[in-house]
């Protein structure tokens, strides 16, 4: 046992050695250097792969963006816009600038020519009409009826009817006195019925004939100041309908343009700040080196280190077998004491 142990013992030390090697250095150098941020310092240094510059795989003439820089930018949930510096290679403001086709828009609308039929508000037909129209409308001459209903209803009046039967009641004898009497009654009733029932009627007619005087003496001027003012529109509709439907567009284009700026403001500031957010890039990475270096290489430093120790409590062991191998001897017969 002696023999074999020291004869094999070397492949165990050559275990030992390999897996040292190989977790020991990966520790050091990957793990150590990653918690310190030293493995990311030895990346960003130039010509370390040869060929190989970040700056310039992302076109990037001033080389501006390391590894390291990525990496804490990313644990900060940067965007990918801030953190790869992509402004330096595309412009956005340039990109997306709509300023540059608003000139040539203006210019298109100042050369357009607008030509519209003709738009008449009113013919020669349709004036003549309202000219006969406003003449003929004069009222005829209510002077005649105006004494009329300044008069009574009556010729005479019917009060002093009554009076006169009254006195002349006073006169007779009594059958005579009676009937006097009660015709002057009735002719008193007949009077109020019909300042009742006419006096109101022929106030309104009165009123409603002044009126229609009053008004019919303004028809035809009023008549003239429409017309005129129809001219006025018609004259300026000729002249600045054209005018006015391009301003109108213009306007409603630029309203167009000021809300595709605000879209396009929105979208330079969701795509420079928000969009493609790359802290799970860092996660990731975090959970590589976790995995890596916390399950896999301790794991392994654990394995060639309890190894290491074996080996070496073997290399006494075998020296004290050894020494101690002249004091075995094999018995054939049991021994009796």
């Amino acid at each position: 046992g002696v023999g074999f142990s020291f004869i094999f013992s070397w492949l165990l030390m050559l275990l030992v050695l390999i897996t040292f090697l190989l977790g020991g250095n990966i520790y050091v150098f990957i793990c150590k250097s990653w918690h310190s941020q030293q493995l990311f310092q030895l990346l960003d240094k130039p010509g370390l792969i040869p060929g190989f510059n970040l700056s310039e795989l992302l076109g990037q003439e001033a080389g501006t963006t390391n590894f390291s820089e990525l990496y804490r930018d990313c644990q900060q949930d940067a965007a990918l816009w801030q953190t790869l510096h992509l402004d330096k290679s595309v412009s956005l403001d340039e990109l997306l600038n709509i300023n540059q086709y608003t000139g040539d828009i203006s210019t298109g609308f100042d050369k357009m020519n607008i030509t519209l039929s003709p738009i008449s508000l009113l013919n020669q037909t349709q004036r003549d009409l309202l000219q006969n129209a406003s003449r003929d409308a004069l009222p005829p001459n209510f002077t005649l009826t105006l004494d009329q209903l300044h008069q009574n209803v009556t010729k005479e009046s019917l009060l002093d009817l009554a009076a006169e039967l009254e006195q002349l009641a006073e006169k007779e004898g009594t059958d005579i006195k009676e009937s006097l009497q009660n015709d002057a009654n009735e002719l008193r009733k007949v009077n109020e019925e019909l300042q009742t029932s006419f006096s109101g009627l022929l106030k309104r007619l009165e009123e409603d004939i002044y009126s229609v005087q009053s008004v019919a003496v303004h028809l035809e001027g009023q008549t003239k100041d429409a017309l005129d003012k129809v001219s006025e529109t018609q004259e300026f509709l000729d002249r600045e309908m054209a005018t006015i439907i391009k301003n109108e567009t213009l306007a409603f284009v630029e309203l167009l343009l000021d809300i595709f700026e605000t879209y396009i403001s929105w979208a330079k500031s969701g795509l420079t700040r928000d969009v493609a957010r790359c802290k799970p890039i860092a996660q990731t990475l975090d959970n590589l080196e976790a995995i890596t270096c916390d399950y896999i290489l301790d794991s392994l430093n654990a394995f060639w280190f309890s190894l290491g120790w074996c080996t070496f409590f073997l290399l006494p062991s075998i020296i004290l077998t050894v020494r101690l191998a002249k004091f075995y001897r094999r018995m054939h017969i049991a021994d009796v004491y």
